[in-house]
């Protein structure tokens, strides 16, 4: 599984308020939180985002409450992957249970910079800059939880079983 997209890339510290703002989480409707997504922080991310785009954060991506809204909303805006320094645990977990592939990578976050053309393989953690031809590895996820995201989230998973 491989994911290839247009970069937008955010700071330290968003947390799931910023992903997409408690004024919206009347509605559990994906398409409906990815038209407000992260517009607290890039106004126009709805409107320029694109199916198979790639999001790269800084430290503890998705701090904050717990809802499953804010992963949803990223997912549902069509970012095909998520590439931060580190992310916060329930995000990182919220992520997998909705089927949004993220990856913890430092230095591609350091490096890789908004507009960037980059590429993901999952399967094996590498991620290139396609910009700039720089290449970095991510911890790949182990194959039951790649299969998690590949069948779109945990319950359809366990659904496909």
């Amino acid at each position: 599984m491989n994911a290839k997209g247009t970069v937008f890339k955010y700071p330290d510290n968003v947390d799931t308020d910023v992903i997409i703002p408690a004024r919206y989480l009347n509605s559990q409707d994906g398409k409906e939180l990815a038209s407000h997504c992260m517009e607290d922080i890039d106004l126009e991310f709805a409107k320029k985002v694109n199916e198979g785009d790639i999001m790269v954060g800084g430290w503890n991506f998705g701090c904050g409450s717990s809802r499953e809204h804010a992963p949803l909303a990223i997912k549902c805006s069509g970012i095909s992957c998520v590439i931060a320094k580190s992310f916060a645990r329930i995000f990182y977990r919220n992520s997998i249970n909705i089927g949004l592939p993220i990856l913890e990578c430092e230095p591609a976050a350091d490096a890789i910079e908004a507009g960037h053309t980059v590429t993901v393989d999952f399967d094996t953690g590498v991620i290139v800059d396609e910009t700039t031809g720089q290449q970095f590895q991510g911890e790949p996820f182990p194959a039951f939880i790649q299969e998690i995201i590949k069948a779109g989230g945990l319950m359809k998973s366990i659904r496909k079983q």
